[in-house]
């Protein structure tokens, strides 16, 4: 939570910024569980954004599902640092 306030704080000290999220998630679950959840991440990020003050209109929200992951790991794995939101301005 404490580096939503971060991006929050600096994309108001910066003014017009367009913030971008993108979500992930592990490889439990399967394809389209992972899309969607990933994407709920990116989301839930968001809304807490707009309650620190940032425009929603210069958010987007994305999610890469299982793609991508920080840590790999086989089909099935549990990685916690693969749960994560991708804040870029």
């Amino acid at each position: 939570l404490e580096v939503v306030r971060q991006a929050a704080e600096a994309a108001k000290s910066l003014g017009a910024v367009t913030l971008s999220l993108v979500g992930h998630a592990d490889r439990s679950g399967s394809d389209e569980y992972n899309e969607a959840l990933s994407l709920k991440r990116a989301v839930s990020v968001k809304t807490a954004l707009i309650k620190e003050g940032v425009a929603e209109n210069s958010i987007s929200a994305s999610g890469k599902g299982e793609g991508d992951p920080l840590v790999p790991t086989a089909d099935g794995g549990r990685e916690p640092q693969n749960r994560r939101v991708h804040i870029s301005m």
